[in-house]
């Protein structure tokens, strides 16, 4: 029987799954997302593909699943209904927040909302201290009286944070037994065991976000769970983690806290495992969707993270020094940058006359004007339509036909009309402006990281990555650029090439010459215990276990921390000395200087990570084509870096061949569509990635 991995990647317009044979046969199918049930346009991609490849829903070995559910609740204000239980004089903390703004001379700021309402934030009288000791027993009538409320209120979800409760959690944990005894059917999100660290806001947070999507999470992998089931997929779902790791949906449902950036994640790792492939240690990812565009950085053969990040601001992004767009999540994460700049990015004319674009989308529904599905304000879709980048007859093999005219008629009316543009300037100017905006995330990850662009390759994928590619890459002086297979699904793909990850961490304030071996490896063997019982559980064999220390630490004195890597497998004095010394080196990569200041231990941390008896990654690939008539082979397009039309080639990406072929070029697939401006040449390497070089 012909086995069958499957990705299903959910976008803010296009659904993508990709199905991965045994073989290395792929059949990619992209279907419209429906944001009234998500789950409905995955269960279609699921029918379409198992149709054309005649297989039974029974061929499936593997589902693994992206999605942005979670992110969208917090993007929309459609999370559940929540509450907040934490210690006396702390009801505040998630509005005070660290009063840092992304904007420092903006007047006229707002920091977000808080997730939960000041009257449904609660307190109890206790106090723990930094070392776990009890200065004030809790007291039990406070937690009555809040049961009474949350019952009048219908409360369903709760976050429970108390101050210090990372090194004692006795107190958090009574405050579950009487809510459980009394009203057994709350949620309950409790900070000691999801994220036992110390930072009271950044715990507090990350327990309330994990508080306020998870109702919504369990009750969307419920839904998709049984319908996959009446189709006839019985397989386990697993589900890709923010960290680029997947876990199973068992997992999920109790820390979706995790999935926050699942669909992003995914796309770096496959971009990861690409250049695992062409033995290339220095990438940096663009990943540009119908609603966003997500920039990441793999260096020295390495994933960059995050200890955390911020969603729902106008860049998610772990900068390290501009904070306060959005609500932090103290999770791992890779470390990437995010903006409201995609293919469905509206343009618009502001009161001063000035031409914007976004951060409102046109979404799936209605979707640009182009789609033809009752859109009428102009997108970068259209603008690139007007352009002649897009053949509105191929779009997904000729599938999804454009409607030109109504697109060109939406730019005149609401952009060029008000600037006094024609048509080619008012979509020259949203193309321009929208590669700006998308310039931030790629800044963003490289030279604000203190990272020079130039030493990365540029891998480009997303529906509209490989478009605007060349652009950004000129912008930012990269001359090499990776267009990898299918590019409008990789994420998808990306899915497939991820193992079974847990995180797990617990704080230990110590300076280094205060450090007591003892404890401290008797803290590093529970966790790393935690994490080979999980996967033993899950069916992984001693053999296939990889467990990875980590250390939060920094110098005594400074107020954040950076993450190493402690490759010894215990603390001593020569493991300690070598945390000093990468934890240096880290510093002056990040700050551009390290310091000879004492060091100071913050975090331990282990990754547990389930490795699959195959490979992920097959060694070749065979796509299953997909016919289509060609409509032309010449056609003009209006190429940004020569402010020109130009008679341009239009070509299949296997037309390629070989040989290096100069640009312009227009290169046409299924999924997406390639421009190769003059200036640039372009070749097809052995795994049928597109390689794209500036100058001769």
């Amino acid at each position: 029987m012909d086995l069958y991995r499957v990705g299903a990647d959910i976008g803010g317009t296009f659904t993508d799954v990709v199905f991965l044979g045994h073989d290395g046969t792929v059949l990619v199918k992209k279907v419209p997302s429906t944001p009234d049930d998500y789950g409905r346009a995955v269960l279609e991609g699921l029918s379409q593909a198992i149709k054309e490849l005649g297989i039974g829903p029974e061929h499936i070995s593997e589902l693994s699943h992206g999605f942005t559910v979670a992110t969208n609740a917090i993007l929309e204000g459609k999370g559940e209904r929540t509450a907040l239980i934490t210690t006396k004089g702390f009801r505040d903390v998630l509005e005070i927040s660290r009063l840092r703004t992304p904007t420092l001379y903006d007047l006229y700021y707002q920091k977000p909302p808080p997730l939960v309402e000041r009257r449904l934030r609660f307190e109890v009288r206790e106090r723990i201290t930094f070392r776990g000791e009890v200065l004030q027993p809790i007291e039990m009538e406070d937690v009555d009286k809040i049961a009474g409320i949350l019952k009048d209120q219908k409360i369903r979800s709760v976050a429970i944070s108390l101050l210090h409760s990372y090194a004692n959690s006795d107190h958090e944990q009574k405050i579950v037994a009487r809510l459980n005894s009394i009203m057994p059917e709350l949620v309950l999100s409790i900070s000691s065991e999801l994220l036992p660290e110390m930072k009271e806001y950044e715990r507090t947070s990350t327990t309330v976000i994990n508080a306020y999507v998870r109702p919504v999470v369990a009750e969307y992998l419920k839904e998709l769970s049984i319908k996959m089931q009446q189709m006839g997929v019985k397989v386990p779902l697993t589900i890709m983690q923010s960290n680029g790791g997947l876990a199973p949906v068992e997992v999920v449902v109790d820390k979706p806290m995790y999935c926050i950036e699942s669909g992003p994640a995914a796309g770096v790792v496959g971009a990861f495992q690409l250049g695992k492939k062409l033995q290339k240690s220095n990438l940096m990812t663009f990943d540009m969707g119908g609603t966003t565009a997500k920039a990441s950085i793999i260096e020295d053969g390495e994933m960059l993270r995050a200890p955390d990040y911020e969603v729902g601001g106008g860049m998610s992004s772990g900068h390290r020094l501009l904070k306060g767009s959005g609500y932090i999540l103290r999770v791992p994460a890779i470390d990437i940058a995010e903006v409201s700049s995609g293919g469905g990015s509206i343009a618009w004319v502001d009161r001063g006359g000035s031409l914007q674009v976004g951060p409102h989308s046109a979404g799936a529904v209605p979707g640009p004007v182009c789609y033809d599905n009752g859109g009428e304000d102009p997108t970068v879709t259209d603008a690139n339509v007007i352009l002649g980048y897009l053949n509105p007859k191929h779009l997904l093999g000729g599938g999804f036909p454009l409607n030109e005219e109504k697109a060109r008629q939406s730019i005149a009316d609401k952009i060029g009309e008000p600037l006094g543009l024609n048509d080619t300037e008012a979509a020259r100017g949203i193309h321009l402006l929208v590669n700006s905006n998308m310039a931030r995330a790629l800044r963003a990850v490289s030279s604000e990281r203190g990272r020079d662009p130039r030493l990365f390759d540029l891998t480009a994928f997303g529906g509209g990555g490989p478009i605007h590619a060349t652009g950004l890459a000129d912008m930012l002086d990269i001359t090499q650029i990776i267009i990898p297979p299918s590019p409008g699904v990789f994420s998808a793909f990306g899915l497939l090439f991820a193992d079974v990850e847990h995180h797990f961490v617990r704080t230990y304030f110590k300076a280094f010459l205060e450090l007591d071996m003892d404890e401290a490896n008797s803290i590093l063997n529970d966790l790393r215990n935690q994490g080979i019982k999980l996967l033993s559980a899950e069916g992984f064999s001693k053999d296939n276990h990889q467990v990875i220390t980590q250390i939060d630490m920094r110098y005594i004195g400074q107020t954040s921390e950076l993450t190493v890597n402690m490759e010894h497998d215990y603390f001593d004095s020569n493991s300690v000395e070598a945390l000093g010394l990468e934890f240096d080196r880290e510093h002056e990569k990040t700050y551009g200087y390290s310091a000879k200041d004492p060091y100071q231990l913050v975090n331990i941390r282990i990754v547990a990570r389930g490795i699959s008896e195959s490979p992920r990654v097959p060694n070749s690939i065979k796509f299953i084509s997909v016919p289509r008539e060609r409509q032309n082979k010449i056609r003009k397009v209006f190429f940004i870096s020569e402010n020109a039309w130009i008679d341009t080639p239009v070509i299949d990406r296997l037309d390629l061949g070989n040989d290096v072929n100069p640009g312009p070029l227009i290169i046409e697939e299924y999924d997406s569509t390639t421009a190769v401006p003059p200036g640039w040449q372009t070749s097809l390497d052995e795994m049928k990635n597109i390689s794209l070089k500036k100058g001769n």
